[in-house]
């Protein structure tokens, strides 16, 4: 059975936000520019940004912990689209946003993605946008080595895209402490930046300093500092945290 492809359709993301000048300040600091505003008969906002855009419905009532409003974004690079995401928060909060609400993720490894690299971009009205590298430009982010490094796959998978942190940390407090050893360096760091920023998330400021500090102490060679950077530089955003 055929069909007919139908060229220039587009689909735009339409969210609820708890106030349309509170989501145009926090999505202008992330490279966002407003094109429409609209307060009457009902506030209501677009925020473009090069050629994609999201709109935005206030509602009086919203509660960011309650809040499901989603989208998927599909972009050709989310590492330098996080990089400038991160530009613009330290610019505005000397830190990236990394716990409470609003935050954002470091692309890491899903595994319900292809084990492709993503992020999520969590927005004061409790919105979660994820991105994830577009299916034909992203190559495969390196498959884990360690039981460790899949288990945080997963967790990832809990913590983010379904929002257990709970869960989440039940997982990957097993594992750590059962095969901590046993993994390369730079995925160790990983699991215990991730295990903070998990921590700091749940209000738990004493264990993530310890796991901060943990991630302090380990010994590192040139090459494993390389490969943990990304880990590293997370964990010196959350350390701005506390």
């Amino acid at each position: 059975m055929s069909g007919t492809v139908v060229s220039g359709t587009v689909t735009i993301p339409l969210l609820p936000c708890r106030s349309i000048d509170e989501a145009s300040e926090f999505y202008g600091m992330l490279g966002f520019r407003r094109t429409h505003h609209q307060t009457r008969p009902n506030p209501y906002i677009v925020m473009a940004r090069d050629d994609w855009q999201l709109h935005f419905f206030g509602v009086d009532a919203l509660d960011p912990e309650t809040n499901y409003g989603t989208c998927l974004v599909f972009v050709p690079d989310t590492g330098t689209l996080w990089d400038q995401f991160a530009a613009g928060m330290r610019t505005v909060h000397v830190k990236v946003l990394v716990s409470g609400i609003p935050r954002v993720t470091r692309p890491r490894k899903r595994g319900n993605t292809g084990n492709r690299a993503g992020f999520s971009l969590t927005d004061p009205s409790g919105n979660v946008i994820r991105f994830f590298p577009q299916e034909d430009d992203a190559e495969k982010a390196e498959a884990p080595q360690s039981k460790l490094g899949r288990t945080l796959v997963k967790a990832v998978i809990l913590g983010e895209a379904k929002g257990d942190t709970a869960q989440a940390v039940k997982l990957l407090d097993s594992t750590l402490a059962r095969h901590s050893g046993d993994a390369p360096k730079p995925e160790l760091l990983d699991a215990l930046v991730y295990r903070a920023e998990l921590a700091l998330r749940e209000g738990d400021d004493a264990k993530a300093a310890a796991l901060l500090e943990q991630v302090d102490d380990t010994a590192l060679t040139d090459a494993e500092r390389d490969a943990a950077a990304g880990a590293l530089a997370t964990a010196a955003d959350l350390a701005k945290q506390r």
